[in-house]
C-alpha cells in the first residue's frame, strides 16, 4: 500500500526547516539593515549565511521528493529482469564475454608483475628489466652534506662573471 502524498511531498520536515532558516535570515538581514546599531554589519553578514544555509534544507526537500518509476530504477540499481527474450540473451553474452576479458587482463597483469593492488608509476615498470636479461647495475647513492655559514663582514668576495653567449633577437613591434 503506498502513501499517496499531496502539497508538501514526503519531506515535511525539510520543507519546514528551510522556511524557518530563510525567515530567520530575512528577519536578521532586515534587521541588520533599518535597525541603527553598531553590530549592523555583523547582522547582515549573519542573515546572508542564515538565507545561504537554508538552500541545504531546500535541496534535500527537493531531493526527497523526486520519483522515479520502478522500472527505470531495474538497470540502475542492479534489478535486471531474467526473461527480456532475445535481446536479454545478447546482453547475459556480452556481459559473460567482457568478464572473462577483464579477469584475464586483471590476472596476467598480476602474473606479470603490472599494477595489482599498490599503483606502481610507468617509469618504475619501464625501468624494470626484461625477464631473463641480467639485472643492470644500481646507481650509487650520493650523499651531500649542507651548513649554513654566517655572514662575515670584513671577507673579499671575488666578483664572479659570467659570459653567457646569447643570441641576438630583434623584437617587432607594431605602430601604435
Amino acid at each position: 500500500m503506498e502513501r499517496d502524498y499531496r502539497g508538501l511531498g514526503r519531506c515535511v520536515c525539510c520543507f519546514w526547516l528551510a522556511v524557518a532558516f530563510d525567515a530567520v535570515g530575512l528577519g536578521v538581514l532586515l534587521i541588520g539593515v533599518f535597525v541603527n546599531i553598531f553590530f549592523y554589519d555583523l547582522l547582515i553578514y549573519a542573515g546572508a549565511i542564515i538565507i545561504f544555509l537554508s538552500l541545504i534544507w531546500w535541496v534535500f526537500w527537493y531531493s526527497g521528493n523526486i520519483e522515479v518509476a520502478p522500472a527505470e530504477l531495474e538497470d540502475d540499481v542492479g534489478l535486471l529482469k531474467k526473461n527480456k527474450g532475445a535481446l536479454g540473451g545478447i546482453t547475459g553474452a556480452v556481459r559473460r564475454i567482457g568478464s572473462r576479458v577483464s579477469g584475464s587482463i586483471r590476472t596476467s597483469l598480476r602474473r606479470n608483475g603490472g599494477p595489482s593492488g599498490s599503483r606502481r608509476s610507468a617509469a618504475a615498470a619501464a625501468a624494470r628489466p626484461p625477464a631473463g636479461s641480467p639485472a643492470a647495475p644500481q646507481a650509487e647513492q650520493v650523499v651531500v652534506a649542507m651548513a649554513t655559514m654566517a655572514p662575515q663582514e670584513n671577507a673579499s668576495h671575488a666578483a664572479v662573471s659570467c659570459d653567457v653567449g646569447m643570441p641576438h633577437t630583434a623584437t617587432e613591434t607594431s605602430p601604435a
